[in-house]
């Protein structure tokens, strides 16, 4: 089945055709990327409503199915919709609650003429389980980042600032194919490396852990990597924390199983953390779904009460974070497949000291 007709059986039960205005699901349904128009799927039909702007790189990308139409703009691509719905007997229209404003919830059910209801989340449920095409986009997006992460190795100096070495993995990434960087790059030393999500400083590394949380975009999909290395020596107390989080992480991973409970998945790195004595310092979840967005549904987490499920791709990034001194965290992206769990990260995660 496409995901259109998937689509279709998951509405069927509580609305007669579904609009689509986050372009991210536009894009998911459709397989066509664009930023002004609608996707109208109903049980008959399936089309793409947009401007004059896409309709070579639509009529070429978009999947069969789906019928491309240009009404002008705006008021006209809702009279557009409102025809189809007419023509075809549609009185129900499921809409995205959680992603559309109530401005424009008000203008298209005026416009439309039915009745409105929420979609329940339908798109964003099947976009939990990541297909191979998703999988490998990742997997690309993923071998640029761990290829940036042996350049930046090669080129950093003491003397660079935070921003530069940023920077230098932003511009490395986008060179070798990246569309885009997932997220702002987080690329924080010494003493601001307790800053789970600290901001790079024009100032010149410090000495101590430098924090490198960064990704890059590859046909819409993200990958997500941090790696934590030393500036000059680590002492025996660095070192404790530093294999302690490595531990964690290395375990929580040898640990997952596919059917075992998110909750869980988490408490495997917590324990080890917290037995080790850094009490309240790891209070971030264990990790987060990847897809389109960075960060997705399900999640690694104490109180989640998800399955980690074949399908899913979710990080695994435990961290301590002592205040004022220092912080370390380190990242994969996993993924459960076949009733296994691959991690799609391939970067040395042992203590490495630089100068």
């Amino acid at each position: 089945m496409t995901r259109a007709e998937k689509l279709r059986a998951k509405i069927a039960p509580f609305a007669d055709a579904i609009v689509i205005t986050d372009v991210l699901n536009q894009y998911y349904i459709s397989g066509f990327r664009f930023t002004d128009g609608y996707v109208l799927v109903t049980q008959k039909s399936a089309h793409i409503v947009t401007d004059f702007r896409y309709v070579e790189a639509a009529q070429k990308l978009a999947p069969a199915g789906f019928e491309i139409v240009t009404p002008a703009r705006g008021a006209e691509m809702a009279t557009y919709m409102r025809d189809v719905c007419a023509r075809e007997g549609v009185k129900t229209v499921a809409f995205e609650e959680a992603r559309i404003t109530y401005a424009e919830h008000e203008k298209l059910k005026d416009a439309l003429g039915v009745d409105f209801v929420p979609s329940r989340g339908v798109i964003e449920q099947m976009r939990r389980v990541k297909d191979k095409e998703e999988v490998d986009k990742m997997c690309a997006a993923q071998k640029i980042t761990d290829d940036a992460f042996t350049h930046i190795l090669s080129v950093i100096t003491p003397e660079m600032t935070e921003i530069e070495v940023a920077t230098e993995l932003e511009y490395f990434m986008r060179k070798h194919g990246g569309e885009d960087k997932s997220f702002d790059t987080i690329c924080v030393s010494g003493s601001a490396s307790s800053l789970p999500h600290g901001v790079p400083r024009n100032r010149k590394l410090e000495r101590g852990f430098l924090t490198m949380d960064y990704g890059c975009i590859v046909d819409g999909y993200h990958s997500d990597m941090t790696r934590t290395v030393c500036i000059g020596k680590a002492d025996e107390e660095m070192k404790r924390l530093y294999n302690t989080v490595l531990k964690a992480q290395v375990s929580a991973i040898e640990g997952a199983n596919v059917g075992m409970k998110c909750a869980a998945v988490d408490a495997i790195a917590r324990d080890i953390i917290e037995d080790a004595g850094y009490h309240g310092a790891f209070g971030h979840s264990l990790g987060h779904s990847v897809g389109l967005e960075i960060h997705e549904a399900p999640n690694f987490a104490p109180r989640s009460a998800d399955f980690f499920e074949n399908g899913h791709v979710i990080t695994v990034e435990p961290g301590i974070y002592l205040a004022g001194k220092y912080g370390c965290r380190i990242e994969d992206m996993v993924w459960a497949h076949d009733d296994t769990v691959t991690s799609l990260t391939h970067s040395p995660k042992e203590l490495i000291e630089l100068f």
